[in-house]
């Protein structure tokens, strides 16, 4: 009763050994997922930021458009302050903040002022619009 089993089989090869890499590439594809999602981390919040950045130059147009005029000596100096911000962007500006400059230089330093006369005021609507295009 003595049966073995072991019969040698030729055409059967034995079984081969195969390298596992699904670990290394699983670890690889979720390094490359993180720096991807830090980076879009990092341009939302860069995004973020300067949308809340502080603009002067809109701050400056809207302190321009909502000043009174009634107080003479108190606009004169805000409208040459909030002015200058603007007075570089093109030649044009550079002229008409010049003209709008020399116009309210009489309505500066004294104790008491008249109000704007119609030349000054013509002049400081020009310089507005100019802003709003």
């Amino acid at each position: 009763m003595d049966k073995t089993y072991d019969i040698p089989l030729h055409d059967i090869k034995p079984l081969v050994e195969i390298q596992e890499y699904s670990m290394e590439y699983l670890i690889a594809i979720n390094v490359v997922l993180i720096v991807i999602l830090m980076a879009f981390i990092y341009i939302f919040f860069k995004w973020l930021q300067d949308k809340r950045k502080y603009n002067i130059r809109k701050e400056h147009l809207k302190l321009l458009n909502s000043l009174d005029i009634n107080d003479t000596k108190n606009a004169a100096y805000k409208l040459t302050l909030y002015g200058a911000t603007f007075k570089g962007d093109t030649p044009r500006h550079h002229k008409a903040f010049d003209e709008l400059f020399d116009n309210l230089q009489k309505y500066k330093y004294k104790k008491d002022v008249d109000s704007f006369d119609d030349e000054t005021l013509h002049f400081i609507e020009i310089y507005r619009g100019m802003l709003d295009a």
